[in-house]
């Protein structure tokens, strides 16, 4: 018998290199249950920046409509308003209930932010805002 160049001929192994198509197939298998949880990772972590893009925004509008009822001259009155804001190229919609507080110079007011119209309920509001008012100053004059 004649002996391959490079190749040692041990007991019970063939001359033959590579892999089977077994252990092809269970590599692959492998592989795609990687980039299986990778891609299902990349695109809950998309889906999730966008939701905190969208709070921020709801945030942003909070704050800007209570930050306009503080520059007002008059005071509001307890109740409810509705209204909505254009940010971020988006047309948002609040909700907001102002009561009065033990403090008579101070009022509460409870703002609720939407992404859209047709989601006005508790429950598909996207943030609850509270911020206080307080009574307007009367403006000082100098002589």
């Amino acid at each position: 018998m004649r002996r391959a160049e490079g190749f040692s001929l041990a007991k019970g192994f063939s001359l033959a290199k590579g892999f089977t198509l077994l252990e092809v197939m269970v590599a692959l298998a492998v592989l795609a249950v990687a980039l299986a949880a990778l891609v299902k990772a990349s695109s809950g972590n998309a889906a999730n920046a966008a939701h905190l893009r969208d709070k921020t925004f709801a945030a942003w509008v909070a704050q800007n409509q209570l930050a306009e009822w503080q520059l007002e001259r008059e005071w509001p009155s307890t109740g409810t308003r509705k209204g909505s804001s254009e940010l971020g190229g988006h047309e948002w919609y609040w909700d907001a209930t102002i009561d009065a507080t033990p403090d008579d110079d101070m009022r509460r007011a409870e703002l609720r932010v939407y992404p859209s119209r047709q989601a006005r309920s508790d429950e598909h509001a996207l943030l609850t805002f509270v911020g206080f008012l307080p009574r307007p100053q009367a403006p000082v004059t100098t002589q």
